[in-house]
């Protein structure tokens, strides 16, 4: 059975509780407001290792091939010399794609200034070249005109490369028509000036677009895919070179109040960010996006590679820095980016962190954390670190969840972190507040114990009183020969409600009584020494027979029992000279007497009636028996009989008469008492005592 807490106990135990919780709950609330409000370095630092761990664990898988990247790398350079090229052999590579008959060609590269490699600029440049050689070499076609030939006879979009020098300047506008609910540009990343492609270039460009990605982490995670370069707006290379591929006037911009949400392109819709960057969901590196431009240049390359396809032109070759580090834990050339970028939007695979996911981020460290704040005061810190580990457990798998579905990316480093925080706070608030409950317990525990020290005196001496007050047979009747009287009382507790009694009636008459008061304890003890004294004063009163002396015991003990207690008692009266014994039983054991002559163990019967202080008026009745000289009688209290081992088993009758039958019938009355008290000790060993053992032999030896 379950016990309910002692008042005390209880308040004890919810006040452990209350502290650690409204501290909980008041570091809960500033974690929700830090995780909703705040957005700190630490905080974007975690969130984004958090995502790029996302990238890494689940790449995106390549569906689509939209994009062909055509690359200077370290074949094109062993073949046809250092970077940069002659604008003439790119120009012959760009001949060579229109043969192809891509889309659009979206070229990464920024002709900034004149190719040093032109023949006339190589004529200024030798002064000990023949007049006439130079005269010829400056009639020759310029290599930045051929290029811009070539670059008019394309689809080509030119990249221009955002910077914060304002001695830049500012480029001719992007070819893109952009509309635009509202005013985006504010919200747009902001670019003074730009570098572009001289002017003859530049100008036979069918369009240009921004090269520019956000890498100020270290790691590309985002591009934007609209800039504002001074009050113009800009398209990222990719999104422009889709846009001129496919066809569309317009790259529309679509906004609220709360900035932008996605541009559309054709029947494109791409989201993007409030300041026009998009998330780059990666795949692995794959050179199946790449062709050597030597082997376009040498007419090697499959042609049904580039038919129809967006083409995007870089430099890959090592030593040209033109390599960024990505999430996935790969570095790649910023050209590739750009057709990752083209297969997020063709494949519809795009990465999003709408407005909400920041509000459920902090809903689930409100309903996580108050679960902790309920658990961990109240629970074993080892069943608390479980629910935590579980709750991670769950923002993990969340998250990844909606990463691998969705594309939505839903934050669980910071609420995970934030629980971990929550917990080591509640953690160390509870063993504080436990501290302070076990060192206000160790305070009242060291009171209680003064308390039972001064009890337990006061029980000891009650005890001395309550044993003084028995008779000790050995002191009365020194020197007797007609008889032989022992006794023995343990109670199960300090004091008890057991009693025993006997005193000589005249020169003959012995008188001697066994009782035993109801419950156990203070109160039977005080019970005991009254009922005793009165019994004792109606014997000497000389009121009658036994059965009329037990009539007026039980009406003078029942007159003073406010708690209605009840005592069980045997009263017996021997002539010494004559061995005739009289007695009467209220409601206690019957005498036991043990075998003689061959005869078996009997109990003495009759003289019979209810306790004491159960019925009023009772007719108690006095019961005669004849004792052999050199018999015994064996009186004891129902702690013998009800003794408990270990395992629940009770001494019992059966038992108490099988010891005495076994015993010598000459055994002395200290014998016979010691017997059955070693008996019901070893039989109880280990069990706790159950209640108080009286037993009481007497042995008459017939008249000397």
């Amino acid at each position: 059975m379950i016990e309910a807490l002692p008042p005390a106990a209880s308040a004890s135990w919810r006040a452990r509780l209350a502290r650690p919780r409204a501290l909980g709950v008041v570091f809960l609330l500033a974690l929700c407001g830090l995780q909703l409000l705040a957005d700190t370095p630490v905080q974007s630092w975690l969130r984004e290792g958090w995502f790029d761990l996302y990238q890494r664990a689940m790449p995106r898988q390549r569906v689509s091939a939209p994009a062909v990247i055509v690359a200077v790398d370290e074949k094109s350079l062993a073949r046809h010399g250092q970077w940069p090229w002659p604008r003439t052999l790119i120009a012959e590579l760009l001949d060579a794609l229109a043969a192809f008959r891509p889309l659009a060609i979206g070229i990464d590269v920024v002709f900034a200034e004149p190719d040093r490699h032109s023949p006339g600029r190589l004529a200024e440049r030798r002064p000990d070249v023949d007049a006439a050689l130079a005269r010829e070499l400056k009639r020759l076609p310029d290599n930045d005109a051929v290029l811009a030939a070539a670059i008019k006879r394309l689809p080509v979009v030119l990249g221009v490369a955002g910077t914060y020098d304002p001695g830049q300047g500012l480029p001719p506008r992007s070819k893109a028509v952009f509309r635009a609910d509202g005013n985006p540009l504010p919200s747009l990343w902001q670019f003074p000036s730009a570098l572009k492609s001289i002017d003859s270039i530049d100008q036979a460009a069918t369009s240009r677009a921004l090269l520019s990605t956000d890498a100020g982490s270290g790691v590309v995670r985002r591009v934007p895919l609209i800039a504002a370069v001074a009050s113009a707006a800009f398209p990222a290379l990719s999104l422009e070179t889709l846009r001129v591929g496919i066809g569309a006037d317009v790259i529309a911009i679509l906004a609220d109040t709360n900035g932008i949400e996605s541009v559309v392109v054709g029947d494109a819709v791409v989201p993007i960010e409030r300041d026009g960057h998009f998330r780059v969901r990666y795949s692995g590196h794959d050179p199946g996006r790449f062709v050597s431009a030597s082997d376009v240049l040498a007419r090697e390359a499959d042609a049904a590679m580039f038919e129809r396809k967006l083409v995007l032109f870089g430099v890959t070759g090592v030593g040209l820095l033109d390599q960024q580090a990505t999430p996935v834990g790969e570095r790649m050339p910023g050209i590739e980016i750009h057709a990752q970028i083209l297969e997020n939007i063709f494949d519809r695979d795009f990465l999003t962190r709408p407005r909400w996911t920041r509000w459920a981020e902090a809903a689930l460290v409100a309903l996580l954390g108050a679960a902790l704040v309920l658990a961990v005061p109240a629970v074993r810190p080892l069943h608390s670190s479980w629910l935590l580990l579980l709750e991670m457990a769950a923002l993990a798998v969340l998250g990844a969840a909606l990463f691998r579905y969705t594309g939505v990316l839903f934050d669980a480093a910071l609420p995970a972190l934030s629980l971990n925080v929550l917990f080591g706070g509640l953690l160390r608030a509870t063993l504080a507040e436990t501290a302070r409950q076990r060192e206000r317990l160790r305070r009242e525990l060291e009171a209680q114990r003064e308390a039972a020290t001064k009890i337990a005196g006061e029980l000891e001496a009650a005890r001395r009183v309550q044993m003084g007050m028995l008779p000790v047979a050995a002191q009365m009747f020194d020197g007797e020969r007609r008889f032989e009287l022992h006794t023995y009382l343990d109670p199960a507790r300090e004091v008890g409600g057991d009693f025993y009694d006997f005193f000589m009636l005249g020169e003959s008459r012995l008188f001697f009584l066994v009782g035993d008061v109801s419950g156990k304890g203070m109160p039977a003890s005080i019970f005991m020494a009254l009922s005793k004294a009165l019994y004792k004063s109606t014997v000497l009163r000389g009121l009658g027979d036994l059965g009329q002396i037990m009539w007026h015991a039980n009406a003078e003990i029942s007159r003073e029992n406010p708690e209605l207690m009840f005592v069980t008692a045997l009263a017996c009266v021997l002539d010494v000279e004559t061995g005739e014994l009289a007695y009467c039983n209220a409601g206690h054991e019957t005498p036991y007497a043990p075998p003689r002559a061959g005869k078996s163990v009997s109990r003495l019967a009759g003289g019979g009636g209810p306790p004491l202080c159960m019925l009023e008026e009772f007719p108690y009745e006095t019961a005669r028996y004849r004792m052999s000289p050199g018999e015994s009688l064996v009186l004891v209290s129902d702690g013998v009989t009800e003794a408990m081992n270990p395992a629940g088993e009770l001494f019992g009758r059966p038992r108490l008469e099988r010891l005495l039958s076994a015993m010598p019938a000459t055994q002395s009355a200290e014998q016979w008492v010691n017997t059955v008290r070693d008996a019901v000790r070893e039989f109880s060993a280990g069990a706790e005592m159950a209640d108080d053992i009286t037993i009481l032999a007497l042995r008459w030896l017939g008249k000397q």
